[in-house]
């Protein structure tokens, strides 16, 4: 069997995704790699599909664009990064793939950590509006309080991640990594609360309502 083969018949386009640093929601959608994405528009299956750049193709075409290199070559990578033997694959492993790992590792890393911080300052956003006190008596929400604390420091590492030099956006990521990962989780849990909730009461109650 071929590598193509290989690779397509064992990995879907999801699954590569995830592993290289994209959030998937459970739906199957995404925010798209190849555009400017302000919300997810990309279905990730075995195959994928942009609905709003029309971007479309196998797992292998999916990685080759993404790490801006030819099809041999994702097809080797993702053939490496999930253990799939292939014909030939006792052959030494490409030279870009033994030279560009820790580098591509770290790109996906950053991609990651500004995908997970404009999402969180997406909720603050919606926090702060939907909170806010309505009257100088009312007492603060917890949600709005947490906006207000934490609104301009996201503010700041995005503008650190996608503006700075090297040096900027690779201490966001070293010093924020870490957290970043449990930031996502716990968005993902209030998504998944807020699901649950809104079946359960025909979509009355939200799960950022609780303290």
């Amino acid at each position: 069997m071929s590598i193509f083969e290989a690779v397509k018949q064992s990995v879907t386009t999801r699954q590569a995704a995830e592993r290289y640093g994209i959030r998937v929601e459970r739906n199957g959608m995404c925010h798209c790699p190849f555009h400017d994405d302000s919300t997810p528009s990309m279905k990730l299956d075995r195959r994928y599909y942009c609905f709003g750049c029309g971007a479309t193709g196998d797992v292998i075409d999916f990685v080759s664009q993404l790490r801006g290199i030819g099809s041999k070559d994702a097809a080797i990578l993702l053939a490496q990064d999930f253990a799939i033997p292939y014909e030939g694959s006792t052959d030494k492993p490409s030279k870009l793939r033994q030279q560009n790992t820790d580098e591509q590792n770290y790109q996906h890393m950053e991609r990651y950590c500004f995908r997970v911080l404009l999402d969180y300052y997406r909720l603050l956003c919606r926090w702060k509006k939907d909170h806010a006190p309505r009257t100088p008596e009312d007492d603060y929400h917890p949600r709005f309080v947490e906006a207000l604390q934490k609104l301009s420091l996201i503010a700041y590492l995005l503008d650190e991640l996608l503006g700075g030099d090297m040096q900027a956006r690779a201490s966001v990521v070293i010093e924020y990594g870490e957290e970043v990962r449990k930031l996502e989780q716990r968005m993902a849990e209030l998504a998944a609360a807020d699901e649950a909730a809104a079946q359960n009461s025909g979509g009355q109650y939200s799960a950022s309502d609780e303290h």
